[in-house]
Parts: C-alpha cells; structure tokens; sequence
C-alpha cells in the first residue's frame, strides 16, 4: 500500500506564506573557481573558520545520500535531534489549535518541544510488554493531530516496536509519523527510510550522538518526503550546523569499521552486563533491550541511585515516567565502567 500525503494542507498558513531569510552564502554556491569573497561581512583573514559553512550542508548530505541510500533532497540536518523535533512542531503544529500525539512512556524533549511551541499534546500509553497501542492510537487521532512521535527503540524502555505495528500507523494516521531511530544502529534491521517513496508522510529521525559516538557534536538527521525536506529548509536558522560539527560527520563516516566495532562491543558488554544483574536479588526485572542501555526494575530505585552516586557511578532514574516505578535506565559502559558497575552492585547486595 502506498500513501500520499497533501503536505502543504498540513504545514501552517503562516509558514506556506512566510519569506524565508535567504544569508549571503546560499545566493553564493562555492564552487571550484577561486572567488573572492566579499558578500557575507566575515573577517577576510584566514583562521579555518572565519567563513560562514554551507547553509544547505549540501557536501555532507550528498556523502549521507549514499551511506543510506536516500537522495539528498530527502534529507534535512539539524543540531541535534532537538532541533527537528522543534522545527517539525513549528511548520505543522498551530499553537492553540493543533496537537501532537504521545505515546508514554517515551522520549522527554518531545513533550518540552510541544510545550515551548504553544502545542497540546495528547498520550495513548504503551499497553503490556511496553507494546504500542495502535487501534486507540489511530482511534484518538483527529485532523487536529499533525504529528504523531514514536521512537524505535523507544526510551527509556529500550525496546524496538514491530514494523508491521509502524505501519499500520503510519498507513491510517491522518497526519505525519516521525520515527525516531535514535538508537538504529544498536539492532539492525529494516529501517522506515525505506519506506520514504511509498508513503509521504513518514518522517524518520536519526543521530551521531548515540551509536557515532559525536554526542558532543549535535547533529541531528531527518529524512523525509522532499515537500517535507523543502518545508524545513525554509524556518530553519541559516547557518544551523557549523563547520566543526560537519567535518566531525565526515571523520566518524570514514571510520566506519571502527563505529561497527564499537557497537558490536557494547551489545557484548550489555550482555554481560544482563547476566549479572540476573543474579542480585534487588533486581526484580530486566526489560528487553535493543539498545545501548538497560532498565531494570529495582526494589527501591532512589534508594539504589543514591547508593551508586555514593560509589561514583551516576545511571538514570526515569521512575516518574508511566509504567516505569521503581526502575533505572543503564547506559552500556566500556568493559572497564562495566565491571565497576558490577562491583557496585554486588555491594549493594549485601
């Protein structure tokens, strides 16, 4: 089943009508020619960074283009994740008006993106085993309801939702699915990229702060339907990802064996790391994971994070979140921070 979408009957009337800021450099493509540039107001005197980047990211999405085997037209980089969350609520989202749909227990910056743009938010919780609930969400949702967020692997669970689940949402949601696969390269498998030609109205996230290993860096990556892409372009910040950070992408693409190797030894050390927590009596559960992290439900799970910040080893207590009481995420370490972990525990058993 293929699904096309009316793009622009989504997008706000205001963001159809707006001028977008057209900076110096996008007038001006660099090329090979050697031109003299006079037309940005930069300090002409050459530190490495004294020139504004390409606005357009146009080098590092064509390098993109072929790694995931997209055009670059259905790409669009921000700083971080963050930024296309935000930016996906201000084009599609009428503050007052239009909502997104949420489904707790999930990623937090969803619901601060929708509260710092005016945006209701409406939740269908996970059912059992941490399961999206499809028919309630497809039943909740309303020509009010534009965006719909699910990240695959979710956070704080860790756990992947099934394709055929995505989906169905995807084929009777009445607005635009954003897949976050923040976490992709942690169980490899069938990613919605490639699902972009077919349906329109698929807008799927991914990171270099997580398997990359370039948290510090803050690129985000959407991928999209080109209308979707062109809507982007035209409110994002003129010069949203800057020199550094781009070439920082271009080091990480060319030591892929290395990201590979990395992954495959975190997914080993989670392994590790399962087992041993299999044996303290004060772990009541460990859930599935397909990502870099674990949660783990803890008999009392301030009392167990207090005791580890004593010990110098700080993990994260998502117990306020639905369904998650008395439970602490654990990111997978080195080897090393591992069996630290471990030791810390094993005195807490006592």
């Amino acid at each position: 089943m293929k699904r096309s979408i009316n793009i622009n009957a989504l997008t706000r009337p205001i963001i159809q009508t707006m001028q977008a800021y057209r900076s110096a450099r996008l007038e001006f493509v660099e090329s090979d020619r050697e031109m003299i540039l006079l037309d940005a107001n930069e300090n002409p005197f050459d530190t490495g960074l004294n020139r504004y980047p390409d606005p357009m990211q146009t080098k590092l999405k064509e390098r993109l283009g072929i790694v995931k085997h997209v055009d670059p037209s259905n790409i669009f980089l921000g700083n971080g994740s963050d930024e296309l969350i935000s930016l996906m609520m201000v084009a599609f989202c009428e503050p007052k008006k239009d909502e997104v749909l949420l489904v707790p227990p999930t990623f937090g910056m969803y619901q601060v993106s929708a509260n710092l743009n005016g945006v209701d938010t409406v939740e269908v919780p996970l059912i059992a085993d941490f399961q999206l609930n499809v028919p309630e969400i497809l039943a909740r949702a309303t020509d009010h309801t534009k965006l719909v967020f699910i990240p695959t692997p979710n956070n704080p669970t860790g756990n992947r939702f099934p394709m055929k689940d995505l989906k169905a949402i995807v084929e009777g949601f009445p607005g635009l699915v954003v897949i976050d696969e923040a976490y992709a390269e942690f169980s490899p498998g069938e990613t919605a990229i490639d699902w972009l030609e077919d349906y329109h109205n698929v807008v799927v996230l991914q990171t270099f702060s997580k398997a990359q290993g370039l948290a510090g860096a803050r690129v985000g990556m959407a991928f999209a339907h080109s209308e979707i892409i062109t809507v982007l372009n035209k409110i994002k910040a003129p010069y949203n990802l800057n020199v550094l950070s781009q070439q920082a992408v271009f080091d990480r693409l060319d030591n892929a064996d290395a990201v590979a190797n990395e992954v495959q030894l975190m997914l080993k050390e989670k392994q590790v790391l399962v087992s041993e927590m299999q044996k303290l009596s004060y772990v009541k559960n460990i859930h599935p994971s397909d990502a870099n992290f674990i949660l783990i439900q803890v008999d009392d799970s301030q009392f167990r994070y207090n005791q580890l910040i004593e010990k110098g080893i700080v993990v994260r207590n998502p117990s306020n979140q639905y369904a998650c009481e008395n439970t602490l995420r654990i990111s997978i370490g080195t080897a090393t921070q591992n069996e630290a972990l471990i030791a810390a525990f094993k005195t807490m058993d006592q």
